[in-house]
């Protein structure tokens, strides 16, 4: 089988393809015969060296795909070969064919209608959006979201979401054109902030009371001046740094505002201190996906060879939702 391999930490113009063995599933795992598989900002941080997870070289980067299980082990009861599923790794997606734990948690069905690509962009940005605003922010109907980052992956997943349990959305993006499918996919204002102060825009669209959740994978003085906006009683949730760095925060502003700030990790928190959140995501993902209501939106498709530009178009920020290498199934 090719893959996409990692063998020295920097650019990915050096990650290189290479044959190697297919798989074969121990015991309570499946191989999967990979249809397409999504490019996410941690895989950028991860093949860069700078990401809080360090695989060991060489490692094959990739987090989530979809694909048709080749073979099954032994103890996996709720799979067969031929299933159509999205899966979840760490790291190892990017290959024609991947081992994966035969579990609801990193398995579920691929839903009737998906095609490869958006069976693989759906996983990440799902997860963060769902253990942001119900988990951590538990948002509530009638309540003003803030997104950030609205046209990106877990950006649009988020504002899908929000609308989903009856908040107002604001969304927040660089380019019209993106943020026509912002639009479309429920925000209810949009703002470039590249053209418009979003401060005095959002101040405005709220009279002034501000927003109850703000949703941000940007971080930088994109968080800081979010600060502004906060209601009193607000959750800052924070998702990311694809700004490049982290924030000031001004403890002033969090004492004055009463504001709560929660670090977004949709894996680690499960994992850790909360398995009943896992649990969570197990049951209530398939039904939003089902319904159709965390949909990606796939704007950019490559092939492996292609991997250095697939990066590119994500951290040049011009993909909407979701960009994917297709492994031609």
């Amino acid at each position: 089988m090719r893959a996409l391999v990692c063998n020295e930490l920097g650019d990915p113009s050096a990650l290189t393809i290479e044959n190697r063995p297919i798989p074969r599933p121990r015991a309570n795992e499946v191989v999967v015969q990979v249809g397409a598989a999504a490019v996410n900002f941690p895989d950028v941080l991860t093949v860069a060296g700078l990401y809080q997870h360090k695989p060991e070289l060489p490692f094959i980067p990739g987090m989530e795909g979809s694909g048709r299980i080749l073979s099954v082990g032994k103890e996996v009861v709720d799979w067969r070969k031929g299933d159509c599923v999205i899966f979840g790794v760490r790291p190892g997606a990017f290959a024609e064919y991947v081992r994966v734990a035969g579990d609801d948690r990193h398995l579920m069905a691929l839903p009737e209608g998906w095609s490869w690509a958006e069976g693989a962009g759906f996983r990440v940005a799902a997860q963060t959006a769902y253990h942001a605003l119900v988990h951590r922010a538990a948002l509530k109907q009638g309540e003003t979201v803030l997104v950030h980052g609205a046209s990106g992956g877990v950006g649009l997943a988020a504002v899908q979401l929000a609308k989903h349990l009856g908040a107002k959305v604001i969304a927040t993006g660089s380019d019209d054109a993106r943020l026509v499918v912002v639009s479309e996919w429920g925000a209810d204002h949009v703002v470039n902030y590249r053209q418009h102060d979003f401060v005095a825009a959002v101040k405005e669209l709220t009279a002034g009371k501000g927003c109850n959740v703000i949703y941000d994978p940007v971080g930088g003085e994109v968080l800081e001046k979010s600060m502004r906006v906060a209601a009193y009683g607000a959750r800052l949730l924070i998702v990311g740094f694809a700004s490049g760095g982290p924030s000031r925060i001004m403890s002033n502003h969090v004492l004055i505002k009463g504001l709560s700030l929660l670090g977004i990790r949709a894996g680690e928190t499960p994992a850790r201190i909360a398995p009943e959140q896992g649990r969570d995501y197990v049951e209530a993902l398939p039904k939003l996906a089902a319904l159709g209501v965390m949909k990606p939106h796939v704007s950019g498709r490559f092939p492996m060879e292609r991997a250095a530009d697939a990066f590119r178009a994500l951290t040049d920020r011009k993909v909407i939702g979701k960009v994917v290498f297709v492994m031609g199934v």
